[in-house]
């Protein structure tokens, strides 16, 4: 059970759209004590001294006397929530992208360590979604439904959470956020208990994830307590006979036509942050247009209990 404590200097609440999800907005009073530590370092700092990422998150957390830290890893680390929301409650001339860069590593590392992102060849990666796209993922192919997936299915790395702060959009309409739980899910438990899930299936990517190796791990396997867990992207997967290939047709059509997908829209600057293993997101198409922009940046990792 989530504590909802009042915390100084944050709105804490549910999301409108699921109980699941936890809003947490920081009130400008925080955000204006954040500029002078984030200004001690650049992008670059940041990028190449991996000990200033962690003096900023303790600039954040101090800020609130160390108590946001531990309710963002209660509430991610919970079964019944898994996912939060975070963000400035007002926009301001002074959160731009740079600070928001800042704003992302700082929550990242008050949860755990961040896995290093080989597409962008350091701890997060930033990119464009626009009209026009030539790349070999769905991700930036904006007028394309991107399926209900989770994250490093591909790679060897432990990846127990997912990050993405929206830093900038531009004539978007559409491109809504979906989620789903796998406790919501109405064809869990017929997936979940089918063998061939617990097969182990070859994982591969293309060419832009900048990943030279494949993987094989099943799509379910049980958590400590005996609940679903699942790893899973429909782009991705190598199936190895018909009886794999089947299985991961009908995975697909379930998680698509689940009638209990949460459906939201992230503001600009604005962090959410999900449990990876019983939470998989997607996004809506977006309504064609020909100035549309939308910068997203994303940084995965692993909780600090997983590092040895």
């Amino acid at each position: 059970m989530i504590n909802m404590e009042k915390i100084s200097g944050l709105t804490i609440s549910k999301h409108n759209n699921s109980k699941r999800i936890i809003n947490i907005d920081i009130e400008d009073e925080i955000i204006k004590k954040l500029i002078f530590p984030f200004n001690k370092f650049d992008l670059t700092a940041l990028e190449l001294k991996p000990f200033t990422r962690f003096t900023i998150a303790k600039s954040l957390d101090d800020l609130t006397d160390n108590k946001l830290s531990k309710l963002m890893n209660s509430i991610i680390k919970d079964r019944s929530t898994g996912c939060l929301i975070i963000g400035p409650k007002n926009i301001s001339s002074n959160i731009n992208a740079e600070f928001l860069v800042k704003f992302s590593t700082a929550v990242a590392h008050l949860i755990g360590i961040p896995n290093h992102d080989n597409m962008a060849e350091k701890y997060y990666a930033r990119f464009v979604v626009k009209h026009e796209d030539n790349s070999d993922s769905y991700l930036r192919k904006a007028y394309r439904n991107m399926d209900l997936h989770t994250d490093g299915t591909y790679v060897k790395e432990v990846t127990d959470w997912l990050l993405m702060t929206k830093i900038n959009e531009q004539n978007a309409k559409g491109g809504e956020t979906a989620m789903l739980h796998l406790d919501d899910w109405e064809h869990c438990d017929d997936l979940y208990n089918d063998p061939i899930g617990r097969q182990n299936f070859t994982w591969g990517s293309p060419k832009s994830k900048n990943v030279d190796y494949k993987v094989e791990h099943p799509v379910f396997s049980s958590d400590e307590n005996g609940k679903p867990k699942i790893s899973y992207i429909d782009q991705f997967p190598e199936p190895k006979n018909m009886e794999q290939g089947n299985f991961l047709q009908k995975l697909s059509d379930a998680l698509e036509e689940s009638k209990y997908k949460v459906i939201t829209k992230l503001p600009v600057g604005c962090s959410i942050i999900a449990n990876n293993y019983f939470w998989l997101h997607g996004r809506k198409p977006f309504k064609k247009n020909k100035g549309l922009s939308r910068e997203l940046l994303r940084i995965r990792g692993k909780f600090q209990s997983q590092i040895v």
